[in-house]
């Protein structure tokens, strides 16, 4: 177990305040913030006391730029929504958001401060070929037009390869589950889209997944995710997620976690909520996730990896295994998507693909 957590942590940890750092520390705190992509976040946290007109100038253009930015992104977002839902028009299903963009549209805590790219929607499988035929309609095409990739993940995956629009550059992320047909815990997207809630208001017509499944979506991406380096500012996602659920709905979450075959990573969200951002109250959560059997026999181990690979993604939060850690977790996460017998050949051309002269075979 870690005795000392980065500047960054221990300020989210309140372990820190804000108006004690010296100048060299918000420095310091300011990098390992963008490096999480936690800037924005960071703005409000000090807004939130009525610290900002006292901080340093340096530190205080910094934060409000990044608050500038992720404003920005959220406009430029709500008027890509606006394409989507004509686009959406006469669409045998919903127009279902997620992660990001569900947080803004719904005013969720996360969203405050959060940047993000991408526009990730869920649809039914049956419809995936109707939606993808209307945003190709509305200029949105695909990225990539390699045909080993279009079949890797039309076949495999549980996506189809990203969308770009032709004049305004948005992505569309066109989801029709929340991991790949290939995972063991691959759950039945059916229940999630039929527990998906309709916004009210300005949004109205668009949905968004439960409050319980928003939070079992962003456990299941963070912990089967290989590639760490925002890993930081998912949790605090999950921290601002698990904060709107009260006691009631703590307890509701365990068992939907176990009807849609996903406790494992909730447990690991808990887990490392309370240990690494302090969150209050999820002792009861995760007693009945133990109690079903989900803590792994080598929860040390995972600790040993999960509590260096969720440190801010700069050289000053690193030890000298935090390199090894993140690379067994990025081999752990393709590990848990996909069976060997598929894995190993998709590599193996992966790295084939990269090597130098490759298209003179």
């Amino acid at each position: 177990m870690r005795t000392s957590w980065p500047l960054l942590v221990a300020v989210l940890r309140k372990e820190r305040a804000f108006k004690e750092l010296n100048a060299a520390e918000w420095d310091l705190l300011i990098r390992q913030a963008r490096r999480s992509q936690l800037l924005g976040h960071l703005y409000y946290l000090v807004d939130a006391q009525a610290l900002l007109p006292l901080l340093p100038n340096g530190a205080f253009r910094h934060l409000d730029s990044a608050r500038v930015q992720t404003e920005k992104q959220q406009r430029d977002f709500l008027w890509e929504i606006g394409k989507l839902r004509q686009a959406f028009t006469g669409a045998s299903c919903s127009l279902i958001v997620l992660k990001g963009g569900a947080y803004t549209l719904a005013c969720l805590a996360p969203h405050r401060g959060r940047s993000f790219s991408d526009i990730d929607l869920l649809v039914p499988f049956e419809a995936l070929v109707d939606v993808e035929k209307r945003l190709m309609i509305h200029g949105w095409l695909p990225e990539n037009k390699d045909d080993y990739d279009q079949q890797y993940y039309r076949r495999w995956m549980h996506e189809i390869p990203p969308l770009r629009h032709v004049k305004r550059g948005s992505v569309v992320d066109l989801h029709h589950n929340i991991l790949p047909r290939t995972a063991k815990a691959c759950p039945d997207a059916q229940l999630l889209l039929e527990a998906a809630v309709e916004l009210t208001g300005e949004h109205q017509g668009i949905k968004v997944l439960s409050p319980l499944d928003r939070f079992i979506h962003s456990a299941t991406h963070l912990f089967y995710e290989g590639e760490l380096d925002k890993g930081l500012r998912d949790l605090v996602d999950l921290a601002g997620l698990i904060a709107e659920l009260d006691a009631d709905e703590r307890l509701q979450l365990v068992d939907r976690a176990r009807q849609l075959g996903l406790q494992r990573p909730v447990y690991y969200a808990l887990r490392y909520l309370t240990l690494i951002l302090h969150a209050p109250e999820l002792q009861g959560a995760m007693r009945r996730l133990e109690q079903s059997g989900c803590q792994p026999k080598l929860i040390v181990v995972m600790d040993w990896l999960f509590l260096r690979a969720l440190m801010p993604d700069h050289a000053s939060c690193d030890d000298s295994w935090t390199g090894l850690a993140r690379w067994l977790l990025y081999v752990r996460s393709h590990w848990l998507k996909m069976p060997l017998y598929l894995l190993l050949p998709h590599l193996s051309r992966k790295a084939w693909m990269r090597l130098p002269g490759k298209d003179q075979h």
